[in-house]
Formats: C-alpha cells, sequence, structure tokens
C-alpha cells in the first residue's frame, strides 16, 4: 500500500486548505491555519515540486492503483488545485502596490525621483530567486556587522550593520525592529530581503534586538527602540549615513513598534535619560502589525492605551508605509484599514496602504513573489523619500 504517497499528499492537502481558507482569528483555529499555512501560502510552488515528486515516483513503482492509491492521487489533484490559486493570488501583489503607491502618494510620484535614485530601482521580481532560491536574502555586495551595544541590557541591547561594501558616504538611514509579539524574535530572523536590498544600494541599515517579555513591559521595547534611533544619529556617519532620511521599519509587532516611534517623536515620557536625544524619523514601514482601532471597540483588544499606534496619530506624522495580508489570522486586517482611516483623517504627509490578496501573517519571511513585490514597493517609497527630502510637510 502507498502509505508514504497518501501521507504526503494528506499533509499538503491539509497544509493548502490552511492556506487557502485560513480560519479567522482570535482562535486555536487562526494559530494552527498559520502555522500550517503560511508557508504553502507563500511557496506553493515548493508545494508542487513535491507533489510532482511524490505522484512521479508512486506511478513508476505502480503504486496508484487500488484505492488507496487513487485517494492519494485525488488528493494531490485538490491540492495542486489550491496551490495554483495560492500562486495566482500571490501574482496580484504587484498591481495592487503600484495603486497602493498612486494613492498614497499621487499619479505622479514617479516624475518627482531623482534620476540616479531612479536609475537603481528594479522593475520586476527576481523568477530565479523567487523559484529555486527562497530561503536566500543575502547579498554578495552587503557586509554586515553584528553584535554592537546600543544599551547597557546585554543581547537584548544589540544591534547590526548592514552596509555596502564601498562603504558610500551620505547614504539614508533604515532602523529594522524583528517580530515575535514582543516576546520572541531576534535581529537577524525578520526583514533580510528588505534590509539586503536597501543595503546594496547604499542605506546603512540595522536591525535590533530589544527587551523582550516578560522581564520588560511597556515601555521598556519602545524606550530601546528609540535608544537605537538615537543611536543611529549619533554613530550613522561611520558607517556612511546620512540620518536626514531615516526610516523606522518593522514586522507584527515590530511594525507596532516602528509605528509607536514614528508618532512619539522626541517624546521624554519614553526616553529616559536621554531626553534631548533626537528620536525623530523621515518615515516609517510597517507590515502587518497590531495597532488597534477606534471604529470598532474592542478589535484586536484595543483600548486606546499608549501601546497602541492609533492612540497616537498626529498632524505631523511622518509619512507612513503600510501593508497587511486580507488573510491574516494573528493580527486582523480590519486593525490596519482603521489605523490607515485614523492616520488619514488627521496627518499631513501621505499614507501608502498595500492590502495584500490572499496573505498571511509573515509574508514577508521568504522570497516568494508577494515578498519580492512587496520590497520593490518599499524601495521605490524610500526613493520618493529621498527625492522629497526638505519638500515633506512638518
Amino acid at each position: 500500500m502507498p502509505i508514504g504517497y497518501l501521507a504526503s499528499a494528506a499533509l499538503l492537502a491539509w497544509c493548502t486548505a490552511c492556506a487557502v481558507a485560513p480560519r479567522p482569528s482570535p482562535s486555536l483555529a487562526g494559530w494552527l491555519s498559520f502555522a500550517f499555512g503560511f508557508t504553502i501560502n507563500e511557496l506553493p510552488h515548493v508545494g508542487a515540486y513535491w507533489l510532482i515528486a511524490a505522484t512521479a515516483l508512486a506511478f513508476s513503482e505502480g503504486d496508484v492503483s487500488g484505492f488507496v492509491g487513487w485517494l492519494a492521487f485525488g488528493l494531490s489533484g485538490l491540492a495542486m488545485a489550491g496551490l495554483a490559486l495560492c500562486a495566482v493570488r500571490s501574482t496580484r501583489a504587484a498591481s495592487v502596490i503600484d495603486r497602493a503607491l498612486d494613492d498614497g502618494l499621487g499619479v505622479g510620484w514617479r516624475n518627482a525621483l531623482d534620476p540616479q535614485t531612479s536609475a537603481g530601482l528594479r522593475p520586476t521580481f527576481s523568477l530565479g530567486l523567487v523559484s529555486f532560491l527562497p530561503l536566500r536574502a543575502r547579498s554578495g555586495e552587503v557586509i554586515r556587522e553584528a553584535d554592537i551595544a546600543y544599551g547597557d541590557a546585554g543581547p537584548s541591547n544589540t544591534l547590526d550593520v548592514y552596509v555596502h561594501r564601498t562603504r558610500p558616504a551620505d547614504g539614508p538611514a533604515l532602523v529594522h525592529l524583528h517580530g515575535g509579539a514582543l516576546q520572541t524574535g531576534r535581529k537577524n530572523r525578520d526583514g533580510l530581503a528588505l534590509i539586503y536590498r536597501l543595503a546594496s544600494q547604499g542605506w546603512m541599515c540595522v536591525s535590533a534586538n530589544y527587551r523582550l517579555a516578560p522581564t520588560a513591559t511597556f515601555p521598556d521595547h519602545l524606550i530601546d527602540a528609540k535608544k537605537v534611533i538615537a543611536w543611529v544619529r549619533t554613530h550613522g556617519a561611520k558607517y556612511g549615513a546620512d540620518p536626514s532620511v531615516l526610516v523606522v521599519a518593522g514586522a507584527s509587532s515590530g511594525a507596532q513598534l516602528a509605528s509607536l516611534a514614528a508618532l512619539t517623536p522626541n517624546d521624554p515620557l519614553y526616553q529616559p535619560g536621554f531626553e534631548s536625544a533626537d528620536t525623530s524619523v523621515t518615515a516609517a514601514v510597517a507590515l502587518y502589525g497590531l495597532y488597534g482601532s477606534r471604529s470598532v471597540p474592542g478589535l484586536d483588544g484595543s483600548d486606546l492605551s499608549p501601546t497602541l499606534p492609533v492612540s497616537h496619530v498626529r498632524p505631523d506624522a511622518p509619512p507612513f508605509f503600510v501593508s497587511h495580508g486580507d488573510l491574516d489570522t494573528l493580527t486582523r486586517v480590519e486593525g490596519a484599514r482603521d489605523f490607515v482611516e485614523a492616520l488619514r483623517a488627521v496627518s499631513r504627509s501621505p499614507v501608502v496602504y498595500a492590502e495584500m490578496p490572499g496573505a498571511q501573517h509573515a509574508f514577508d519571511r521568504f522570497r516568494s513573489v508577494r515578498c519580492d513585490n512587496l520590497v520593490i514597493g518599499v524601495e521605490h517609497f524610500a526613493a520618493w523619500l529621498r527625492s522629497s527630502v526638505g519638500t515633506l510637510p512638518t
């Protein structure tokens, strides 16, 4: 009996079902949908490679016969149909991001780009890497200096710096904060595709650890994020950075912290001991974060507490690039929509919002079609920032 083929087909069919139709959160089913489905959702072609190989082997050994064999073959067919749907949905990311940039920055934003900056932009995603090397984010053009202390909390207050090998002068700076529900995570796990891409274009990119629960509580995490921003302003020149363009970015809880940092510049309440440091930023990039909600009481546990970015929206907020998956089972998309609406209602700066069709939480974890198009979108947003410095509202 082809038990191995049946097990492979059943597992792929289950994971594909979790990707195609995840259960809503908050619930155990929502967590299971994420755990079993998000990898297949981003890398459906990898699942297809596995199914094709397993099916070819089963046919070559004569295992596709009898009830069990044909049951496995039928499950494989259903899984392949689901994988195809995941692949089609991911291809919509490019048009969604283009439309979001036009809506947020204005249809003529490309005309404002500096020619030198515009020349280095990618027009399309990297098909070869997405198809065969989805775990590869590193670039030979970029070097990393790791585990630099920025505070006195040991490994929790360390950061990595990514710069181009040529160390170009006067480049912009990016601070990236990892996700993990403020309880787990590390600086060299999240956002690597974006970090390496911008560093290869001459950016100084910083990815930082920060104190985590349960030993740390709010606002400890935000204080650490601000310490990182202050560190870049003080030490960035050593790595070729000109922090006249300093972007703070993050994913999941890192997006929550990045948004909070962007919306509370130079607030002494969150800068104990370094109150005079400049912690303002030029812009924020927030991916699938928890923001809270003003229009839907109780959404995502929101009570308009100071821990949530929606509580801090302000007219002088910097430009924002926000992206969220419409099938996110861990941080609901309604929270992102409401945050963007609240921000647009009062901010004088552009707000770009790209809602990814079919995307789960952590959709930038792999070099997928969706992730690569997202990186291109942020790259274009960053190019607009570099070209617009000095004209942004204050």
